[in-house]
């Protein structure tokens, strides 16, 4: 499966669509989390799944597909400082430990009304303790 594939379609339709999006949910956190579980699941309906950990606090990752035998853990973070990047590089790396995975997904969601999407939206890799680290800005 390529991950990196359906999260570079999934920045793209973040973008088109995330002002209609945010404003049906009370509690805006959510949003993000909520739409890339709805954007993943129609994916894994074709034979893979989701493990959803989002009790706060719990040190688990927020998302992790499986398919073909494989896991591919996601962290999902809002941008809220410099230190967002680090701080989710950190926990992803952690999770790829517990996972057994040499690579991990990244999704920082930048909310700030004043950078423009061609900011929010990048892509890059990421080293940490010589496993991969997949970032997508959206």
């Amino acid at each position: 499966m390529d991950i990196n594939c359906l999260m570079r379609d999934f920045q793209q339709f973040w973008r088109e669509n995330s002002d209609i999006w945010i404003e049906k949910f009370q509690y805006k956190e959510a949003a993000p989390h909520l739409i890339l579980q709805a954007f993943l699941q129609r994916v894994m309906n074709g034979g893979g799944g989701i493990i959803r950990e989002m009790a706060a606090g719990t040190k688990r990752t927020d998302l992790c597909v499986v398919y073909g035998g494989e896991k591919y853990p996601i962290e999902l973070k809002i941008q809220r400082s410099r230190k967002t990047l680090q701080e989710g590089l950190e926990q992803t790396a952690e999770y790829m430990e517990t996972y057994g995975c040499r690579e991990g997904w990244l999704v920082i969601f930048n909310r700030n009304p004043e950078i423009s999407w061609d900011e929010k939206i990048y892509y890059k890799q990421e080293i940490i303790s010589g496993k991969t680290v997949n970032v997508f800005g959206a």
